[in-house]
């Protein structure tokens, strides 16, 4: 047995105390709530990047990226036109009713309307730390540093493809200056495709008339005990008020949007964090069961995507090309995530109480500005994978893994197996839809394309939004 003296134990414990710093942790213990409004603003608020597994976003170190397929939501907007005219009805009706707001409100007797007028409605917005076109523009570059190894040496053209939106093709336009820089005039072609019912298949915004669902969509009603709570203690503070929870929840959405055209709102803070969350999932509820996987017909919808980008990842970059950047509405998006099978709940999402745990939260699938990216990998072979071809899902910047292929290089699937995996599962769009024959039966537009640079800038003066961009 060896016996150490008391001196020489305290002479040990100095030379530890002074290599190491006892009271400074490498990591944090706590793990609370991490409460963040954005991830409760339900698609209307600022671009939020969403929880990561753990699994690094940079491509493993084994592989590089050698094909991309990309396809994001327009930027941060105003209100549409018809949730403007509501708001604008719920202000009228608040001043109206209140000559000095009081507590919670009382930011009202200073606050002006972030809309300069009704022309902005729909539009991009562009002041702000939250900007639409800044977030399009910035996420462009971000992506020009990622994957411009994929750029064509020879100089030839890339196409960049567009929904016939005119807030989608400016986000369009703005990402491809970040991604291009000063080779965007001459280096990019922007495609508009037509948002047409006309376009079948062939389409970035795929329709299906046929409704065979549950029709739960109709009768969402996304109200929660927690806004009536909001709207007794409002018409507690302030006299004269009698708002409604329909009335709380337009105020709440005033505040989502307010963020995307300015750095604050002071409606964040009217509100408590139980109430967010309950927005925030009456907001969930609407993207599962009108735009998800709650719809049966949604999953064919986004299986046009799915498939045609199937194609594109067997072909390979050499065949099909390397860089495929698109650009739609959220819910283009949402039947596409919902076609993959990533996200989808084991159980349909209740309708009066809220799914904690749920996969299925908005704030980590669709903000503005959301985008969902598909990676090829080409990968050497390590102790553990064979050399191939391997592909992973990026949604908000965060991998989101396959539960049951996972065997890759960063927890990436075999491009054989997701083929396989994805394929088995994809719903057909032209049966369950009932899609016309006299339309277009399959995507096509990815492999003919326009290398024209005339639609890469607007012409003319900025007009109110229009619905459908054809030039």
């Amino acid at each position: 047995m060896v016996r150490v003296s008391s001196l020489a134990g305290t002479v040990c414990l100095a030379a530890t105390a002074a290599a190491y710093d006892v009271g400074l942790k490498q990591f944090p213990q706590e793990a609370r709530d991490n409460f963040n409004v954005l991830k409760y603003l339900g698609g209307y608020g600022p671009y939020v990047q969403r929880e990561s597994y753990g699994i690094a976003r940079d491509p493993p170190p084994s592989c590089e990226v050698d094909q991309v397929i990309m396809i994001k939501r327009h930027g941060e907007r105003y209100p549409d036109t018809d949730t403007g005219e509501e708001i604008e009805e719920l202000l009228d009706l608040l001043y109206s009713s209140v000559s000095e707001f009081r507590d919670d409100l009382a930011f009202l007797n200073d606050w002006t309307y972030y809309v300069p007028n009704a022309c902005y409605y729909e539009a991009e917005t562009f002041t702000g730390p939250y900007s639409g076109l800044a977030d399009a523009y910035s996420q462009g570059a971000d992506y020009g540093q990622r994957y411009g190894h994929l750029l064509p040496k020879d100089g030839s053209v890339v196409p960049l493809w567009s929904s016939g939106y005119e807030r989608v093709i400016n986000t369009a336009r703005k990402f491809g200056e970040g991604f291009f820089g000063y080779n965007y005039s001459t280096g990019a072609a922007l495609n508009i495709i037509s948002e047409s019912e006309a376009q079948g298949a062939n389409s970035l915004t795929p329709t299906c008339d046929t409704d065979n669902d549950s029709s739960i969509c109709d009768s969402l009603t996304y109200y929660f005990p927690q806004f009536d709570v909001a709207a007794a203690r409002f018409n507690s503070q302030n006299p004269g008020l009698n708002l409604t929870w329909g009335d709380v929840y337009t105020m709440m959405t005033i505040a989502a949007f307010e963020l995307n055209a300015r750095a604050s709102s002071p409606w964040i803070d009217a509100f408590t964090a139980d109430e967010w969350v309950a927005y925030g999932y009456s907001n969930a509820q609407w993207y599962y069961y009108c735009a998800g996987p709650g719809d049966k017909n949604q999953n064919a919808v986004g299986a046009v995507y799915v498939n045609a980008s199937l194609t594109l990842l067997n072909q390979g970059p050499e065949e099909a090309g390397k860089i495929y950047l698109n650009f739609a509405h959220d819910d283009n998006i949402t039947p596409i995530i919902g076609a993959l099978g990533i996200l989808t709940p084991n159980e349909d999402l209740p309708i009066d109480t809220i799914a904690f745990g749920s996969p299925w939260t908005i704030g980590d699938i669709m903000s503005m500005g959301g985008h969902l990216t598909i990676e090829r990998l080409k990968c050497n072979a390590t102790v553990a994978t064979e050399e191939g071809s391997y592909v992973r899902l990026i949604l908000e910047e965060a991998v989101v893994p396959y539960f049951s292929c996972q065997s890759g290089p960063g927890y990436s699937c075999p491009l054989a197996n997701y083929t396989e995996l994805v394929s088995a599962s994809l719903p057909d769009f032209i049966t369950s839809c009932n899609v016309s024959a006299s339309y277009p039966q399959y995507l096509d537009f990815w492999w003919n394309y326009n290398t024209t640079t005339d639609l890469n800038y607007m012409t003319g003066p900025l007009g109110c939004q229009v619905t459908e961009t054809l030039v």
